[in-house]
Formats: C-alpha cells, sequence, structure tokens
C-alpha cells in the first residue's frame, strides 16, 4: 500500500482519482492537487466514504517550489502528473528534488511552441537514475496502450516489427455543433500542425491534415482517419527492433474537419498573442474558454473508441501481421466513473502505470517510456480495469 499525489482535476485526473479508489489495496491515500481546488473538493466529494483516503490542495503546477513543498508536506511514494504537457518538467523537477517516482500521460510541450517531442524529458535520464528515481513517460492511451501493444506484440508474435500503423478512432456523438474529446488547447494545437512520419530512420513531414484514408472499425464502421504527427512515434522507433517505417491515424468528422478549418481561417487557432482592448490574449486560449468543458461531455456523449495498432513484420523467416486493440463505450466509461471514453482511456493507463512502479514491477531509477518494461503485467491489467483488448491475425491493412 502506499500514496499517491495525483496533479490536475480535469476529466482525465478524474478517472485516475477513480480507478485509485477501486484499487484500495495499492492506493492506500491520495492527494488530489489543482490550481482550481474547488474541482479537487468535488472529486473528494464523490469519493467521499471509501477505503481510499483523499485529500486535496491548491497547487500552481508551474511553480517547482510550490510542489515540492507539498510532496514534503504530504509524503507521497508517486506523483501521477495528468495537468498539462507544459508543466511536465516543473514537476519533474520537484520528483528529482524529493526523489519521489513520476508518471505522465502526454510528453512536454512547450507553451509558446506547437511542438511536443521527447528531448527535453530524455535530457533527465542521468539525473533520475543517479537519484534512484523511476520516471515512467507517456502512460496514456496514445502514447502508453500503444506502446505497450507494440512491445506485447514484439516479444510474443514477431522477430522483427517492420510497419507500425497506430489507429485511433472515435464514434462517439456528443450532440454539439463542435467540441474536443480532450484539453481543446492542446487537441487543437495536435491537430493544426504539420503531420509527419517515421520512414527508415528519418521523418517524412506533411501538410496538416494532407493524408487521408477510410478505415472500417470493428464496433464502429467506417470512417474517415488522417495521418498526424503523435509522440509515440519518436519513442516507438527507437524502442521496437526493426522498423522501418511507423505512422499514426486518428478519426474526425467532416463536421470537424469544416468547423475547424473556419476557426483556423479567422485566426482562432493562432498562439500567437493579439492585443485586445488594452489586454495580450491568446486566440485558442480564448477559444477553449467559451468550447464546451471535455470533462462536461461525459453524459451526453454515446458510442465507442476503438483504438490500437496494426503491425507487421517477420516471425521464423516468414511474414506475420498483427492487429490489437481496444473498443471502449462512452455510455459505460460514463455509468462507471462519470466520464466519457477518450478520458477513461487515457486515464487508466495512467493508474495502472502508477501502479507497477508502486509494487516493484516496473520500478526502475531513470526515464523511461512504457515499451521499455515487461508489457505482460500492464497487458494482464488492462483486462482486469476495464480496457480489455482482442486480436486480429489477419487484419484489413493501411495502404
Amino acid at each position: 500500500m502506499g500514496k499517491a499525489l495525483i496533479i490536475g482535476a480535469g476529466g482525465v485526473a478524474s478517472v485516475v482519482v477513480h480507478k485509485c479508489c477501486q484499487n484500495p489495496e495499492i492506493f492506500e491515500e491520495i492527494c488530489i492537487a489543482s490550481r482550481t481546488v474547488s474541482k479537487c473538493d468535488a472529486l473528494k466529494d464523490k469519493l467521499a466514504g471509501g477505503v481510499t483516503k483523499i485529500r486535496t490542495a491548491q497547487l500552481d503546477a508551474d511553480d517547482t517550489d510550490a510542489i515540492i513543498a507539498l510532496i514534503k508536506d504530504f509524503g507521497p511514494d508517486i506523483v501521477i502528473n495528468v495537468a498539462l504537457p507544459y508543466q511536465d518538467l516543473t514537476i519533474m523537477d520537484a520528483c528529482l528534488a524529493t526523489k519521489v517516482d513520476y508518471v505522465d500521460t502526454a510528453n512536454y510541450e512547450p507553451l509558446d511552441t506547437a511542438k511536443f517531442e521527447y528531448k527535453w524529458q530524455w535530457a533527465y535520464r542521468e539525473r533520475f537514475e543517479k537519484a534512484g528515481v523511476t520516471a515512467l513517460l507517456g502512460s496514456g492511451f496514445d502514447p502508453g496502450v500503444t506502446g505497450v501493444f507494440s512491445a506485447y506484440a514484439a516479444k510474443h508474435y514477431f522477430d522483427e516489427i517492420h510497419y507500425i500503423d497506430i489507429l485511433d478512432a472515435n464514434g462517439g456523438d456528443h450532440g454539439y455543433p463542435f467540441a474536443t474529446n480532450f484539453n481543446p488547447e492542446i487537441n487543437i494545437r495536435e491537430i493544426t500542425a504539420n503531420g509527419s512520419y517515421i520512414e527508415n530512420g528519418k521523418w517524412v513531414e506533411t501538410e496538416p491534415l494532407e493524408i487521408k484514408r477510410v478505415y472500417d472499425f470493428d464496433g464502429i464502421g467506417e470512417k474517415n482517419m488522417y495521418l498526424l504527427h503523435h509522440e509515440e512515434l519518436e519513442s516507438l522507433a527507437v524502442n521496437i527492433k526493426g522498423i522501418k517505417r511507423i505512422r499514426f491515424w486518428m478519426t474526425f468528422s467532416d463536421n470537424y474537419i469544416n468547423h475547424l478549418k473556419v476557426l483556423e481561417n479567422v485566426g482562432m487557432t493562432s498562439i500567437e498573442p493579439i492585443n485586445f482592448e488594452g489586454k495580450q490574449i491568446v486566440p485558442l486560449q480564448f477559444l477553449k474558454a467559451v468550447l464546451p468543458d471535455p470533462a462536461s461531455l461525459g453524459p451526453r456523449t454515446k458510442g465507442k473508441t476503438n483504438i490500437g495498432c496494426i503491425m507487421q513484420g517477420i516471425k521464423d523467416g516468414k511474414p506475420k501481421t498483427y492487429y490489437v486493440y481496444n473498443i471502449c463505450d462512452h455510455e459505460a466509461c460514463y455509468r462507471e466513473v462519470g466520464s466519457q471514453a477518450i478520458s477513461y482511456t487515457t486515464g487508466v493507463p495512467a493508474m495502472i502505470g502508477a501502479m507497477l512502479v508502486m509494487t516493484g514491477k516496473w520500478k526502475k531509477p531513470g526515464v523511461y517510456n512504457v515499451e521499455e518494461f515487461d508489457p505482460d503485467p500492464f497487458m494482464e491489467a488492462l483486462n482486469k480495469h476495464g480496457l480489455p483488448w482482442q486480436e486480429d491475425f489477419s487484419p484489413t491493412l493501411v495502404d
């Protein structure tokens, strides 16, 4: 049994809190900390009366000293970072200073640049190793489970994996003309950035949403999907043996794309500050403020998600194909934890990653991506904690 400090109080954090409380034999006590402490208190009140003890704290996650002070006061065994990607480094600095293990769900992204890559966090490897502290990066779904899926395939089904296509489909309908299923600022920055994929060890860049395919997803049906840049491409290309090409695809409806293009054309997706009535504002941050809060989508979202990896490679000298994926139902997630499936599919793996570090199964000093550990206990935990996976050995390939 141990203690976890959970930084963040949005949709994903809510799932992490619920899941920690479902596993009191691991999470004896948790502290929920956020800039808006009322959100933390609401979560505490919702789950009060269970075995897991819950406390809350007000915290500015941009302030390393404040994080250090809270860690020293609460004494956690692990910090679960489900705040914003901009805050990864301040939280990692605090974990280093206090020698407390660290888990996050998305890699660091500078506030003023729409660019996310692992170089900033990988630069901490030697310091975490010397401190005897574990930092587990990207323990969400994608990144996260997609890396575990790849490691599981490499361990059990392939001698070499040559091609990986990561497919992320959301067949959910929330009824709004336009809304994002996770933080609008992060979501829109990700989609409006140039696409890219890795081929023969090099990045190949595309225009935003330039490459489109149609795929028939189990449990959802045919969906338009677009090639995006995504962070796990970088780590999987390094950590999975034999990779020749790796791509990431995400589905969007025509309605979503049309709204996004209009917003982009009128400048509302820009991250460049503008002067408005004597004040500096960032258009994308203003847009975030007027869009529906992703945490509010749970009660109105119907349908399913399907996220997985199609892999091609060699086993015993023969070509092999393998597809492993999870189907998650929005309404079932809401009944269980009060959140839609996008938050659920990120929050459950965050709890699992923390659990594996806390129990010693994934405990090793240094900074690691999920695919660098034994995938079997994580895969077992997915089935146990709400994200069961399915296998297909003759899937339709993406051309």
